[in-house]
């Protein structure tokens, strides 16, 4: 029963985040700039990439085989997407950044993902027994605060949607979900703290984004309607 309910979350989590990722790639395409804040992206390509290939999925599923391969493909679709989101990053990444030449934006962009990958490594050792668990837990609340971030510092809705926000919540509160059914995996505060966090976050990302949206439709001005979008399409197509 609980093995069931654990896969049906993992498809859900699954399911979420990679309407969230292809969604991102396409407003990306759309907007002519990336989707995913930089340092969220680099995290998450690089833990995806470490659970894969080098880390056990036995955290979630126990000893139930089908969970785990389970995640194992899901992890393995997001690997895919993400050369979509890498994409937007190398296409339109350095317009967002136009005081910096590109070589100093590329270069930057691969030193983060350097750092993501030794920093989730040293903590999977050094605090989750070799999983990377309680790493995801505490990207999961970098990544709501970053898309926060995000917002704030571009002011618009630009690069951003509901569909986004709503299919990255779901995807969250999903796994968030699937541990309260057992507990005693990984006792203790860090997870229930995260759980909140997240959903606190992502709960305020979808408000914000729901006020911004709105406010552009009543001013008229939508995502395709600044200035200063047109601006950063010009100096992209350079």
């Amino acid at each position: 029963m609980v093995d069931g309910i654990r896969m049906a979350l993992a498809a859900v989590c699954g399911l979420g985040w990679t309407i969230a990722y292809v969604l991102a790639v396409r407003t990306g395409l759309r907007d002519k700039t990336y989707c995913v804040p930089l340092v969220a992206l680099a995290m998450n390509i690089c833990w995806e990439f470490q659970f894969v290939f080098f880390r056990s999925a036995d955290h979630m599923s126990g000893s139930n085989s089908e969970v785990e391969g389970a995640e194992v493909f899901i992890g393995i679709i997001w690997l895919i997407v993400d050369c979509g989101l890498l994409y937007t990053v190398f296409r339109f990444g350095p317009s967002e950044f136009p005081y910096l030449p590109r070589r100093v934006f590329y270069a930057g962009f691969v030193v983060v993902l350097g750092l993501a990958y030794a920093g989730i490594e040293v903590l999977s050792r050094e605090f989750d027994d070799g999983d990377v668990v309680l790493t995801s837990f505490g990207m999961n609340v970098a990544m709501s605060g970053l898309f926060l971030a995000m917002l704030a510092v571009r002011q618009s809705s630009r690069g951003q949607s509901m569909g986004i926000a709503v299919a990255k919540f779901v995807g969250t509160a999903s796994t968030c979900l699937a541990w309260f059914f057992d507990t005693s995996v990984y006792p203790g505060p860090w997870l229930p703290y995260c759980t909140v966090a997240c959903v606190l976050l992502d709960v305020a990302y979808i408000a914000a984004l729901s006020a911004v949206l709105r406010g552009e439709r009543e001013s008229g001005r939508l995502a395709g309607d600044r200035p200063e979008l047109r601006d950063i399409e010009r100096n992209a197509s350079l």
